[in-house]
C-alpha cells in the first residue's frame, strides 16, 4: 500500500527535496528584474520585466507544473497565464500560484512592501477562483488560530477583535490590523478604530498583509477586509506552512461580477478556510522583497551587484527560512537571458 501511495503523490514522500529553495531563485530573479523600475511610474514595464524573468527560471525547475493562479486568461496574458504548463516536466506534478509583482503600484510609486511571490502544491489541491475576483478575508497567526470561528467573518468588528485579542492574551488596544486603503473599507476602518485597535493601511498588497498577520513578530496581528481572490489562494499556501488561520468569502463588487460568479456555480454564502483554498500541507512558498517593507528589505543595488532578502517556507516541515543573497549582476548578465 505504501508503494502505491508513493507513486500517486511523490511530493509527500521526498522530504530530502525542498522545492522552496529552488523557487527562491524564481522570486529573486523577478525581484531583481523589477527593482530597476522602482519609483519610475511605469507599472506595465516593471510587471513585464518580472513576468519574463519569473517564467524563464520556472522553466528550468524539475517539476510538471500547471498555473492555477497566474497573470490571467491565455488571451489576456502571453506568459504565466492560467492553465499554462510550466517547469521542465521531469519532476512532481504540481499546481502553481504566481504573482511576479504583488503591488505593481507600490513598485511604480516607490511605496513599501512590493514583493514577488510563488507557491506550489500537489496537483489538484489548489482551489481555482475562476471568475471570482474579490474575497472578504480574515487572517491571523498560529497563536490566534483557535479563535477563528467562521461566524466571526460576518460578526461585528468589535466582537471579532475581542475574540482574537483574548486568544493572543493581549489588550484589544494593542492589536494592529492590516487593511487595504480602499473606499470600500471606510466603515471597516472606522469600526476598527472605534473598537480601540490600531490600523496599518496599504493601498495594495494583501498577500503581504496576510503574511504580516500570519508571521510572528511582524507587528501586525490581523488582516481584515476585501481583497483579491487569487491573492487569497497564494496567501493560503503560506498560512498553511505557518500554521495560521484564514477565513474567506467571495465578495463580488459589481452586479455583473456577481452574476458571472453565480453562473459559474460558486456559493457566495460559503465561508472558506485555508484548508479549502489549498487542500494539502505539502506546500512550498517563496517571496522576495522588491521595495523595502515590514516583512523584508527590497532590492538594493551597489556597483555591479545587488542584494535581496527572501522568505521561503515548506509546509510539510513548517520550516521558514530568511535568505539574504548578494548577486553579481555583471556575471549573471553574461550567462542569463534575464534582464538583470
Amino acid at each position: 500500500m505504501k508503494a502505491a501511495a508513493d507513486s500517486q503523490n511523490p511530493m509527500s514522500e521526498t522530504p530530502n527535496r525542498n522545492l522552496a529553495l529552488e523557487l527562491v531563485r524564481v522570486t529573486e530573479a523577478a525581484a531583481l528584474a523589477a527593482g530597476h523600475w522602482m519609483g519610475r511610474g511605469q507599472k506595465e514595464a516593471g510587471d513585464g520585466a518580472a513576468v519574463e524573468a519569473m517564467r524563464l527560471i520556472l522553466a528550468t525547475i524539475d517539476m510538471d507544473g500547471v498555473v492555477v493562479i497566474g497573470e490571467g486568461a491565455k488571451d489576456e496574458a502571453p506568459m504565466l497565464f492560467d492553465g499554462e504548463r510550466i517547469g521542465n516536466g521531469s519532476g512532481p506534478a504540481v499546481d502553481l500560484a504566481v504573482d511576479p509583482i504583488e503591488g505593481t503600484s507600490l513598485l511604480a510609486y516607490g511605496r513599501p512592501d512590493a514583493i514577488s511571490v510563488v507557491a506550489i502544491a500537489p496537483r489538484g489541491t489548489m482551489w481555482s477562483p475562476g471568475p471570482a475576483y474579490y474575497m472578504n478575508k480574515l487572517v491571523v497567526g498560529s497563536e490566534a488560530r483557535a479563535a477563528l470561528h467562521p461566524r466571526l467573518l460576518a460578526a461585528p468588528v468589535s466582537e471579532t477583535l475581542s475574540a482574537i485579542a483574548a486568544s493572543l492574551r493581549k489588550p484589544l488596544g494593542d492589536l494592529t490590523i492590516f487593511v487595504l486603503d480602499k473606499p470600500r473599507h471606510q466603515k471597516l476602518i472606522a469600526d476598527i478604530r472605534e473598537a480601540g485597535a490600531r490600523v496599518l493601511l496599504r493601498t495594495d498588497g494583501d498577500v503581504a498583509g496576510a503574511l504580516m498577520a500570519a508571521m510572528p513578530n511582524s507587528g501586525v496581528d490581523v488582516l481584515m477586509g476585501i481583497g483579491g481572490t487569487p491573492e487569497g489562494v497564494i496567501a493560503a499556501c503560506a498560512i498553511r506552512a505557518l500554521g495560521g488561520a484564514m477565513l474567506g468569502q467571495l465578495a463580488p463588487q459589481k452586479e455583473d461580477e456577481r452574476k458571472v460568479v453565480e453562473e459559474a456555480g460558486f456559493d457566495l454564502g460559503r465561508v472558506l478556510t485555508e484548508l479549502d483554498l489549498v487542500q494539502s500541507d505539502d506546500v512550498f512558498f517563496a517571496a522576495t522583497g522588491i521595495t523595502d517593507g515590514v516583512l523584508m528589505p527590497g532590492v538594493h543595488y551597489y556597483g555591479d551587484g545587488a542584494s535581496t532578502v527572501s522568505i521561503v517556507m515548506r509546509g510539510k516541515t513548517g520550516t521558514v527560512r530568511r535568505i539574504h543573497a548578494d548577486h553579481r549582476l555583471d556575471k549573471l548578465r553574461e550567462i542569463s537571458a534575464v534582464a538583470y
